[in-house]
């Protein structure tokens, strides 16, 4: 894909991908040139489809997707090593899990996202971009048969299914191997943590780290609270 691809943002012409590495340094993720290429595609691809069906908010600038899709999914990438093995539950368009494997694509990963109209969506992308080690399961968290509590996850994530308290209990059965939960947070993360409390005192769930990061462009504040399960609550 040659050239200098440009877009509008509602405001002056802005390169894509200078708009997509800039937000990504003022993360502290560098994107290599490929990964750029990638991620471009996915947006025009994801651009063209959400013309027929609802996969983002129509109303929302060009500038906005980058950022508010793109480049919040990615916030997660540098808590991901080279063998990872991610478990991104209601995925919607692949975010966050699809967008970091286009960037990173080593990456193992398993998309779960009941509606069919996202599955196709998602699948298209795999094979638009050539990624292989996806994995996308039309079903919910809830479902042993396509989803087995065995399945080696190292990490577990999930952008805005629900609050914390909630997403734990979602994901307990997968307690045994001990992923590593990623809850991707809004300014009221503090709030959500509390209803947990009981379970960080018992030694039931470990608090392994938390990030506070403001997106590039916006400033909107952003967490990501990571948890684990020490002990299977039955």
């Amino acid at each position: 894909m040659a050239g200098s691809v440009k877009i509008k943002t509602g405001g002056p012409v802005v390169d894509f991908r200078a708009l997509l590495q800039e937000g990504g340094q003022k993360l502290g993720i560098a994107l290599a040139d490929d990964a750029v290429e990638r991620l471009f595609v996915y947006y025009e691809e994801l651009r063209r489809w959400s013309r027929k069906v609802n996969l983002i908010a129509r109303d929302a600038s060009e500038q906005q997707i980058i950022e508010n899709h793109f480049l919040d999914s990615l916030t997660i990438l540098p808590l991901l090593g080279d063998s990872s093995f991610l478990l991104d539950v209601g995925t919607g368009a692949g975010f966050p899990g699809l967008v970091c494997k286009a960037a990173r694509p080593g990456l193992a990963l398993t998309l779960v996202e009941p509606r069919l109209k996202r599955v196709s969506f998602l699948r298209h992308i795999m094979r638009t971009l050539g990624l292989d080690g996806v994995s996308v399961l039309a079903c919910r968290i809830e479902d042993e048969s396509q989803l087995p509590s065995a399945t080696p996850f190292t990490h577990i994530t999930s952008r805005a299914v629900t609050e914390i308290g909630a997403f734990l209990d979602m994901t307990r059965r997968f307690t045994p191997l001990g992923p590593a939960i990623i809850c991707m947070k809004g300014p009221r993360w503090q709030q959500e943590l509390a209803t947990v409390a009981d379970d960080l005192q018992d030694g039931v769930l470990e608090m392994v780290r938390t990030v506070e990061l403001r997106l590039p462009f916006s400033g909107a504040e952003r967490a990501l609270v990571v948890l684990k399960f020490l002990a299977k609550v039955e």
